[in-house]
């Protein structure tokens, strides 16, 4: 659905290309709202009020009507295609992912420019303080969710997973507000919840600053650390 109001944000669904081609990392849905980019949209999509069959604005193909207040989207113009295009270099969701790493800090720039540019598995950057990581996945906004918010939320994940739960604390001591609330988040996921009960053991200080820090902002995630952030060998598992 699109919304009448030149402003408003466009909500863009799933792009499907004939060769079904598709980039690793775009998300189902997203989110356009830079006027300049709403702007181009509208320009190169016009809406006919008295449309009688509404069209997928991705294929042309017939849809259920997601008409708002009398408004239907045409058939797809080429130009429209090329902006959408997550695969296109001078599209929209192009832009949106470049925008994103272009902001990565600066040891880990080169591995969100590869994830960028379609790279499933590019290889893990070297020597990039987890503390910074934290920050990284930290600095990711709920709203709006731009073409690049799956990544942002999978690149910095991606760092953290597998490794030992040392590091990880090290970099809880050492990361910023963003980074602990990031830190929260990670610890209170099923990719690390799942672990075994050795990889759960956390050293105090970094266990101490999560527990606290989610009980003054992430209230919903303490009793899932207080559950699963084991402290010493004696700790029993408790099934959730």
């Amino acid at each position: 659905m699109i919304p009448t109001s030149g402003s408003e944000p466009l909500v863009m669904g799933d792009f499907s290309r004939p060769d079904g081609a598709r980039h690793p990392h775009h998300p189902r849905t997203y989110t356009v709202s830079a006027p300049a980019e709403i702007a181009e949209v509208r320009a190169v999509s016009p809406y006919d009020p008295h449309a009688e069959h509404p069209t997928d604005p991705y294929d042309g193909g017939p849809v259920g009507c997601m008409c708002q207040e009398g408004w239907c989207p045409p058939p797809a113009t080429p130009e429209l295609r090329r902006l959408l295009d997550p695969l296109s270099p001078d599209g929209i969701p192009a832009r949106h992912r470049a925008r994103w790493a272009a902001a990565a800090p600066a040891g880990l720039r080169a591995y969100a420019e590869a994830l960028a540019g379609g790279e499933a598995e590019p290889d893990l950057p070297r020597g990039a303080p987890l503390s910074v990581v934290f920050s990284w996945l930290g600095g990711v906004r709920d709203e709006p969710r731009d073409a690049a918010w799956l990544l942002a939320e999978r690149a910095p994940q991606r760092l953290l997973a597998g490794l030992p739960t040392e590091e990880l604390a090290w970099g809880v001591r050492e990361t910023d507000r963003a980074g602990l609330d990031a830190a929260v988040r990670f610890f209170a996921s099923e990719e690390f919840t799942t672990r075994h009960p050795e990889r759960r053991r956390v050293p105090d200080t970094a266990r101490d600053l999560l527990l606290r820090h989610a009980r003054s902002h992430r209230p919903g995630d303490l009793a899932v650390l207080e559950r699963r952030l084991l402290r010493t060998p004696d700790d029993r598992v408790r099934r959730s």
